[in-house]
């Protein structure tokens, strides 16, 4: 099959690489050249604009940074709805507001071409194993279309329903795997006077009801962080949380309602980035509360 990929940061290239190595032919394009470096010598095919992507393709997934980045690569003078759209499939996998994939989605409509919103769960090692988690919003016949490549990204597909159905579901999952990193960097503090190594932590907290899934998937890199290692390569950084947190607080907002708890998680997170931790992996997000965590034992032992 012919796949375009427009926006290859970590998942984007992740997604690549699993489907050059199931045998498609996949063209791609970076705002950034020199990001797409990886997937050439992948055997991807490097387009010089989104138009020329579009022009490559059937099918064409996109893996944008924001609502901003999706007018661009898809409306602008060279974007992909200027390469002969009419046909086509659009699969728009960025963590955006439900609102701008609805607008997103007339747009393309308008081209001829079709639109399904399937945002994904997950980070860099399932794309690249096809293990994520595909919550897919669009017609029947749309998505029915769009399975044969996202089954070979993800282990399920849940089709929720119509566009911005994905994105609004995303938001809400991811919301509770992003404030869990400040929760328990202040359970750690609450343990650090006590001076147990990281590694007997992380397995007492293993064994608790407090423990998800992202906790199960990621304790020996939090351990490793508060050991004082960074986590290299970087997954998913702390900028990206509070990108996807500002997100979900104005979700909220459009519908009438408020998200406190994400709304106090993100000036902490915020914090952190201004005190020059924006790049770093947001499993260390814990390790930087344990760090500012209380010193005094409270058995009085020094």
């Amino acid at each position: 099959m012919r796949i375009g990929i427009a926006g290859t940061g970590r998942m984007g290239t992740a997604m690549g690489r699993r489907l050059l190595g199931l045998g498609h032919t996949v063209t791609v394009w970076n705002r950034t050249p020199h990001k797409c470096s990886a997937l050439a010598e992948s055997g991807a095919k490097v387009a010089a604009t989104p138009a020329d992507v579009t022009r490559a393709s059937d099918v064409i997934l996109t893996v944008l940074t924001d609502a901003a980045a999706m007018e661009a690569v898809y409306q602008g003078p060279a974007g992909l709805l200027a390469g002969e759209p009419a046909g086509r499939l659009f699969v728009e996998m960025s963590t955006a507001l439900s609102q701008s994939k609805r607008a997103l989605a007339d747009a393309v409509r308008t081209a001829g071409a079709a639109f399904v919103d399937c945002p994904v769960g997950g980070t860099v090692g399932p794309a690249t194993e096809g293990t994520l988690l595909g919550l897919a919003g669009g017609n029947e016949n749309d998505i029915a279309r769009a399975k044969p490549v996202l089954d070979q990204l993800c282990r399920r597909v849940e089709h929720v329903g119509p566009v911005g159905a994905g994105a609004a579901v995303k938001l809400a999952m991811n919301l509770t795997s992003l404030v869990y990193w400040q929760a328990f960097g202040e359970a750690l503090a609450l343990c650090r006077p006590l001076g147990l190594e990281p590694a007997r932590l992380m397995e007492l907290f293993a064994e608790s009801s407090g423990a998800p899934r992202i906790f199960q998937r990621r304790a020996h890199d939090i351990a490793a962080t508060l050991a004082g290692r960074d986590i290299l390569p970087v997954k998913f950084d702390i900028d990206s949380v509070r990108k996807d947190l500002r997100t979900m607080i104005e979700e909220a907002q459009m519908i009438g309602c408020r998200v406190p708890v994400a709304e106090r998680a993100l000036q902490c997170f915020d914090e952190a980035s201004r005190d020059g931790f924006g790049g770093k992996d947001c499993a260390t997000l814990p390790a930087i509360w344990w760090r500012r965590g209380g010193k005094k034992d409270p058995r009085g032992r020094k």
